[in-house]
């Protein structure tokens, strides 16, 4: 058992080490954390939890049978562990050996990022073609709540088919908006304010100044696919970019959501082989 004169003798190097000892422990246990957080591996976790709590309380309580079967479980479990997550395992070696295995959840990010651009893109130029009309709001800082709860909840996963299956003529949720909140479809059928500007063009219609009104009054993004043109727009705080294509509707579209760099935007413009006209 360790006293106070223990502690107290540690020369000022010793101290200094233990320190960094203990902030690298809670370092990689961090990382561990971030690079398993909204994997399977996290109700692995739970369960271990529940397990040890089990342990200690049988052995609290005097349970001798059960405490003889837990101990059991806990000694093998880890090598079932080992068993059932051996994938993963493989895979977190692998990246420690490329030196990747802390810039996983980086890597996560900017995947995430991709993901949701290409989604987008893929259910934007698909409904551009069609001419089927589509608006869609990313929430940024300003809460939606309020306009999320005009419309039918939903909580799904941002996927193309489902944003095009969401606008198909005669649908339940076509007439409406579809709200993206913290990177789901928290809501579809929304409504949203109208922009009473003057200043509008007559040439657009409700969604355009739907689009138009909710960028006056809120920070969030707002994509319009024209039903009568098949035309593309973003709006983002009051102002409209319109008929974009398909790579301006990308590059602007990453801008103004994640706010790239411009190193990122050159890098999307140069591999689209597209140059910003006027």
């Amino acid at each position: 058992m360790p006293k106070w004169g223990d502690f107290v003798d540690f020369s000022p190097v010793e101290a200094l080490v233990n320190i960094v000892d203990v902030l690298l422990v809670w370092f990689v246990l961090y990382k561990l954390i971030t690079i398993i957080k909204g994997t399977k591996a996290v109700q692995l976790l739970k369960g271990i939890f529940v397990l040890i709590i089990a342990r200690v309380l049988t052995g609290f309580f005097g349970f001798k049978t059960l405490l003889w079967m837990m101990d059991q479980v806990l000694t093998f479990g880890f090598l079932a562990i080992i068993i059932i997550f051996q994938p993963e395992l493989r895979r977190a070696l692998e990246q420690l050996g490329r030196g990747r295995l802390f810039a996983r959840s980086t890597m996560q990010e900017e995947e995430q990022r991709d993901r949701l651009i290409e989604a987008f893109t893929k259910s934007v130029s698909y409904m551009a073609k069609r001419r089927i009309g589509a608006l869609i709001s990313l929430e940024k800082e300003t809460g939606l709540s309020e306009y999320i709860e005009t419309g039918t909840p939903m909580d799904s996963t941002i996927t193309s088919e489902l944003l095009i299956n969401i606008f198909i003529p005669n649908t339940p949720l076509h007439d409406g908006a579809v709200i993206i909140q913290k990177n789901r479809i928290a809501a579809a059928g929304c409504y949203l304010p109208l922009s009473e500007s003057a200043f509008i063009s007559k040439e657009l219609g409700t969604r355009h100044r739907a689009a138009i009104g909710l960028s006056e009054v809120t920070d969030a993004i707002t994509i319009v696919v024209s039903e009568e043109t098949g035309a593309v727009s973003i709006t983002v705080n009051g102002d409209i970019h319109r008929d974009l294509s398909m790579e301006e509707f990308e590059v602007r579209l990453r801008k103004v959501w994640f706010g790239s760099s411009p190193e990122q935007l050159n890098s999307s413009i140069w591999k689209w082989g597209w140059r910003k006209n006027g």
